[in-house]
């Protein structure tokens, strides 16, 4: 496949693993990846690159050659935000010297990936060798919803773009592989909370009151099931709590309970009338026991969906480093990702990036505080994108 090469420049590998291990070490939640912002947008100015930061003060676009008015221009995301839980590894030198604050998604492994292959491209570029230009987007916020992509949309990052791609790390996948399918990769994920009220009482006259503990309990039971009956099965909608409060006495019957947790699909039709689902069903439980209600739905994402040439893309650009054996099928996962919100714009696609050490069977999941990753995968990704780029410049891959 011509074009569908491109080395290393001498040290970047290790360059990429010393940045990723610096963004690890300082974590920052969304809307506050200053510092973030601030390492990724000095190397791309020691690059010769012109970064611009985004209106919400992190998070940034770059574009790598200039747009000349003809073919659009291809984006690679990546998103850089962490997550408000402990890290947990013990004798990790690189571990977050934040309390309560981790990279346990693998945001600063996307965020090296795109750097790096930003500086790839770029030395190419120098060099007259990148036929089409390329656009680097840093985005904040991937982990708050409905997430920052749609901030990064109105900011004007996807103007002369015409297909996005994105990696996620997989701890399923061994480092070397990725993942891939046509259509839906992930779910539509949206955040629920419910108060209840009524007045309490003495537990020995729970009927003279109205008994909230029993009554959230019966929500958190009984809703997802009831919603479940109520939607097309195939859909996948899935109502799961993370949390549920109430009282502070063992012998009183409190006057407010809490429950709070997710709503997820697969499906993005069934998704966008979910709301109404839902509401009827907290009300019509919550009726039975007496307890006022007040919900508050968020929406966060619709599932994101690969269009076919864009996963394509990715998989010749893999196979093309790496040979056909190192691209496997991924299921869809219940997991939400604003990825999607560019995809609402343009055609794209996400790849599952293997991150687990081949032959190692310990459970690193996401979202765990002991999270982390073969950092062999970091240069596997710059291949990948490197690839992909330059396969799409060459009009090998027309979407």
């Amino acid at each position: 496949m011509p074009g569908a090469r491109a080395d290393f420049p001498a040290g970047l590998c290790e360059e990429l693993i010393a940045f990723r291990r610096d963004l690890h070490a300082h974590p920052e939640l969304g809307n506050q990846e200053v510092r973030t912002t601030g390492a990724i947008k000095a190397r791309l100015e020691e690059a010769g690159l012109r970064p611009r930061v985004l209106k919400g003060g992190t998070g940034l676009v770059c574009d790598i050659g200039e747009w000349d008015g003809g073919r659009p221009m291809l984006a690679l995301r990546a998103d850089i935000d962490a997550l408000p839980i402990p890290d947990t590894k013990v004798t990790t030198p690189y571990r977050s010297t934040v309390p309560g604050r981790a990279h346990a998604c693998g945001h600063d492994v996307h965020t090296t990936v795109v750097l790096g292959t930003g500086l790839v491209l770029a030395d190419l570029q120098r060099r007259g060798l990148l036929p089409r230009p390329v656009r680097l987007v840093f985005q904040p916020a991937e982990e708050v919803l409905p997430g920052g992509a749609a901030d990064a949309v109105r900011d004007g990052v996807l103007e002369n773009v015409g297909r996005i791609l994105a990696v996620h790390c997989d701890p399923k996948v061994d480092a070397g592989r990725i993942g891939l399918r046509h259509g839906p990769i992930t779910s539509a994920c949206d955040s629920l909370k419910i108060s209840l009220d009524g007045p309490g009482g003495h537990t020995a006259r729970p009927h003279l009151t109205t008994d909230l503990v029993t009554a959230v309990a019966k929500v958190a039971t009984e809703v997802p099931a009831l919603v479940g009956r109520r939607v097309d099965t195939r859909a996948g909608l899935a109502i799961t709590w993370g949390r549920i409060e109430s009282g502070h006495a063992t012998n009183v019957i409190p006057q407010h309970a809490e429950l709070a947790g997710t709503v997820r699909c697969l499906d993005q039709r069934t998704w966008e009338t979910a709301p109404d689902a839902v509401y009827a069903a907290i009300d019509e439980v919550a009726a039975l026991y007496g307890a006022k209600t007040q919900i508050t739905y968020v929406r966060g994402v619709p599932p994101v969906v690969n269009e076919a040439s864009a996963a394509d893309l990715l998989r010749d650009a893999m196979t093309a480093r790496h040979g056909a054996e190192s691209v496997e099928s991924t299921e869809q996962s219940l997991g939400g990702e604003d990825f999607s919100w560019y995809l609402q714009h343009v055609p794209g696609a996400m790849a599952r990036l293997g991150v687990r050490t081949p032959g190692d069977r310990l459970s690193r999941d996401l979202h765990q505080g002991d999270f982390d990753v073969d950092e062999s995968a970091i240069a596997v990704g710059v291949e990948l994108f490197t690839a992909a780029a330059l396969l799409d410049a060459a009009g090998e891959r027309e979407g």
